[in-house]
């Protein structure tokens, strides 16, 4: 749609000058009304060409503004301009990076409406997204139709295939029947092939079979990449073989192949497993040294590793070194190190570190529920034991407000230790609201709460006085 010009446009505006333009706004939505003011300037002069459209569609689409890249791509149709195989591919790339894989076979499908017969090319792209976004039958079902429309296998729809079925164990015997095959189609495998594979086969603990390839393609002149070498240490960390991980690190720095930050997460993350988290810290002093930011899974990594050994801390620092860095925690992080000071009896820095996820903007959701409900009543029942009962309640009526469900097992801690205190204020609240909650309490509880009331001066001078009336009435 035309809209009023930004700025004066010289009489003779050539495409060029119209990218040049575009690339240089920052802003899209500016950009795309530069885009539309150089055809309103004139309305007999400049019209939009192959290259401005495509240009401000790859604008449109890197900004996830699919809508309007859609409507520049009929507005090409309209105005019969060329619309190459590259345009509809740009737009479908982008629908997978967003995980919107039906969209892409949605706008594949448009490519036959606007008489661009889709190549091999946009097949085996298609293809891929399917596979990258785990809908397996439907890549299956697209890889069929590319094969019976007459598009003959290459080593790009073939390394695909193979990566699709190393995604499920039951179909890696399929993957590899079909890489045997590759050469006698005329398609020998290449890196990404062996990589793949060997991938696949570390994933479901086949370490000796992927070990076997990775020396195959040594001899076939295909030399192992990071990924390659990655995928192989991690297996090895999986399967407890550190030294043999280790190892590979060694060779792969001798052959001039940089570990990357999933190197060092892998061999962090077996160190951890078999309790040298001494090792993997020195790892980590190492990989920084050489210039590799850690990232999540890394630090992660290493805190449980901490936590598991006791190590609580060193987990801190590491947890602080991370917020230092621009990165931020999650409920799983906090839980390793919130279970982890529970273990030690540490209950109040436990609900110090509770504190700081609240401050920290970290709620309960789908997926982190279940953490939040385990570490906040375990850290409310350690509070008890240790006799913080301010503390304790604190965070029960925090958990109230924010809708964390407690624990029959929470509930009972609480009443038995305020009976014992003597507050039975807070145990007739903490009763009504854990029978508001359908729960009943245990019969060591009940015990314990009947016992305080009747210790009660004013409850039983109530019970002695209800009782003479009781005994007047009946006489």
């Amino acid at each position: 749609m035309a809209t009023k010009a930004m700025f004066k446009w010289s009489k003779q505006i050539t495409p060029s000058q119209v990218v040049q333009l575009i690339r240089a706004e920052r802003n899209i939505d500016k950009a795309l009304s530069i885009f539309d003011s150089a055809t309103a300037e004139y309305a007999n002069g400049f019209r939009h060409d192959h290259n401005t459209f495509s240009f401000m569609i790859s604008r449109l689409v890197s900004a996830n503004k699919f809508k309007p890249a859609e409507d520049l791509l009929d507005r090409m149709k309209e105005e019969k301009c060329d619309i190459s195989e590259d345009i509809f591919l740009l737009i479908c790339r982008g629908y997978g990076r967003v995980h919107r894989p039906l969209e892409a076979i949605r706008v594949f499908d448009k490519m036959k409406e606007c008489h661009c017969k889709p190549t091999q090319k946009s097949y085996v792209t298609v293809f891929d997204i399917l596979v990258e976004e785990n809908q397996l039958n439907m890549a299956m079902r697209f890889y069929r139709c590319m094969r019976e429309t007459g598009i003959p296998a290459c080593v790009a729809s073939l390394n695909v295939l193979i990566k699709a079925l190393c995604k499920n164990n039951g179909t890696m015997d399929s993957a590899l029947h079909i890489f045997r095959e590759m050469p006698n189609r005329g398609c020998p495998p290449d890196l990404y092939t062996y990589g793949t594979l060997i991938s696949g086969l570390c994933k479901f603990g086949k370490i000796s079979e992927a070990k076997e390839l990775f020396k195959e393609m040594k001899t076939k002149d295909c030399l192992p990449s990071v990924f390659t070498y990655t995928s192989l240490i991690h297996g090895l960390c999986l399967s407890a073989s550190i030294d043999e991980a280790l190892g590979l690190l060694e060779e792969m720095k001798s052959k001039g192949i940089e570990p990357n930050v999933f190197t060092y997460s892998s061999l962090m993350n077996g160190l951890c497993k078999v309790g040298k988290t001494s090792a993997a810290m020195e790892l980590l002093v190492t990989m920084v040294s050489k210039g590799r930011s850690p990232n999540n899974i890394t630090y992660s990594t290493l805190i449980d590793g901490l936590c598991k050994e006791g190590k609580l801390r060193e987990a801190v620092e590491i947890l602080d070194r991370m917020k230092l860095q621009g990165l931020k925690p999650d409920a799983g992080l906090y839980g390793k190190i919130i279970t982890g000071f529970c273990h030690i009896k540490k209950f109040e820095e436990g609900a110090s570190f509770l504190d700081e996820m609240v401050l920290e903007g970290i709620s309960p959701n789908r997926l982190t529920w279940s953490i939040h409900v385990r570490i906040h009543n375990a850290v409310v029942q350690g509070l008890c034991t240790k006799g913080d009962l301010t503390r304790a309640f604190q965070l029960y009526l925090s958990m109230r407000t924010r809708g964390i469900s407690i624990t029959v097992e929470t509930f009972d801690s609480l009443v038995q230790s305020f009976c014992k205190k003597g507050d039975l204020l807070k145990v007739t609240q903490i009763v009504d609201d854990m029978v508001i909650d359908g729960y009943v309490p245990e019969k060591g509880t009940w015990i314990v709460l009947v016992t305080a009331f009747c210790r009660d001066r004013k409850v039983k001078k109530l019970a002695e006085s209800l009782l003479i009336e009781v005994i007047a009435e009946r006489t």
